[in-house]
């Protein structure tokens, strides 16, 4: 969705944002608490949802976890937890998979980014990125390393990337999918690829009002940088929460 309201000073060019984090770390609260101030700033945003609007091949990709591994449906909430079956099985042979399908990925995130470039907002904003994807794979091994850097340069780099660590625990709590141990791994895998990328702004485990101005900070450095001095008065409308 893209919020209409005018800007009365345009940015010199658009931002591009994107949210990473394991499951339950609060990406979609965190997503649409920037949003709604950037709106009240004045400024035009557009969201993508990396499963929805980039992955190929998704409706294949689901109904085969579905069917061979007997994943379950749905996202999983506090009272009612699931328990998914899909990036958790780590099978040699969907290793060399998700290396091909993540390529394919990254071509059709560039291809989706530039389209959205197009649009007249003044913020892209990517709920998850090709990151998330990456942060399936073994980062232990140096052949995927390598595969991470390559494709790197092949996708639009975000202007902001945040990567919002959290308690594995209490992330699970409120998204009840995996297994408590595999969360702990994929937030070792997060960092690890933050680490090997080092265009990650974290967001170490806060209160929520206080991971929301860790953001909103993040986000006036990088508007302050794009619209100039003569903006800040713009900026300030972009109060801590």
């Amino acid at each position: 969705m893209e919020n209409r309201e005018s800007l009365a000073r345009p940015m010199q060019r658009q931002v591009l944002v994107s949210f990473s984090g394991i499951d339950g770390a609060g990406k979609s609260t965190q997503i649409d608490n920037l949003r709604a101030r950037l709106a009240s700033a004045g400024y035009r945003t557009e969201l993508l949802a990396f499963w929805d609007d980039v992955v190929v091949f998704s409706r294949y990709r689901e109904d085969f976890v579905h069917k061979v591994y007997k994943s379950e449906r749905g996202i999983g909430a506090p009272d009612k937890p699931v328990e998914r079956r899909d990036k958790n099985v780590r099978k040699w042979y969907l290793t060399l998979a998700r290396h091909a399908l993540y390529l394919l990925d990254a071509l059709h995130l560039a291809w989706i980014v530039a389209k959205a470039r197009r649009s007249k907002a003044d913020v892209i904003i990517m709920d998850r990125y090709i990151y998330d994807e990456w942060a399936n794979l073994p980062l232990g091994n140096p052949l995927s390393r390598a595969y991470i850097r390559m494709v790197h340069e092949l996708v639009p780099h975000p202007d902001v990337a945040y990567l919002l660590d959290a308690d594995p625990d209490a992330a699970r709590r409120r998204k009840p999918e995996y297994p408590v141990e595999f969360m702990r791994e994929c937030r070792r895998s997060y960092r690890r690829l933050a680490d090997l990328l080092g265009t990650m702004t974290t967001i170490q485990p806060l209160p929520l009002e206080q991971a929301k101005m860790s953001v909103e900070g993040a986000m006036r450095v990088m508007l302050g940088d794009e619209i100039g001095a003569a903006g800040i008065q713009r900026i300030e409308q972009l109060p801590a929460a």
